[in-house]
């Protein structure tokens, strides 16, 4: 009966039926869209309020994004923890410095792999703040809404991703 839990692989038919019943009950719960970047800023806030106190409520940014632990963050928790479960329950949870496509294009130097993933995760979390949401956002709580400008977003996160990957592996593994 609960073989569906430790499944490798879901239907992406449900998947997408599940994210649209949540991001539905989001916004008949709080009133606000789904999405996860803002989760992020919000810790970072926490972490300078950590590093540097109470100033950091000062902060323009800040008092527009309060860093607390709100119910997106929990969101991102769930998210990772949920994850792990599946992975786990499936039976497909393995710790993989560097993937065997990553390692057949540029070696197997994990040096190069974490510089290129930290560098791409800090465009990528400037982007979101940049365009005021991420992938999530704009994706799936912006195209509900049929937001001209998070249509916009998706076509240009199809581009960027190809473009991204064309470089990746056919010019530069070349």
């Amino acid at each position: 009966m609960m073989e569906w839990l430790t499944m490798p692989q879901w239907s992406p038919y449900v998947a997408g039926a599940g994210i649209g019943l949540l991001s539905c009950l989001t916004f008949l719960l709080s009133d606000k869209p789904l999405g996860c970047s803002t989760a992020f800023a919000r810790s970072s806030g926490m972490i300078e309020k950590l590093l540097r106190g109470r100033q950091v409520a000062d902060k323009p940014y800040y008092q527009q994004v309060e860093p607390v632990v709100d119910w997106q963050w929990m969101l991102v928790v769930g998210v990772v923890l949920g994850a792990f479960l599946s992975a786990m329950l499936s039976g497909q949870f393995e710790l993989v410095l560097v993937p065997s496509r990553w390692a057949t294009a540029f070696g197997t130097g994990s040096l190069v792999r974490l510089v290129t993933a930290f560098v791409g995760g800090v465009f990528l979390g400037f982007g979101a703040r940049w365009a005021g949401g991420c992938t999530s956002g704009h994706g799936i709580s912006g195209t509900l809404q049929l937001a001209l400008s998070s249509w916009l977003a998706v076509v240009c996160f199809f581009v960027g991703g190809v473009a991204a990957a064309m470089l990746l592996f056919h010019v530069i593994a070349g």
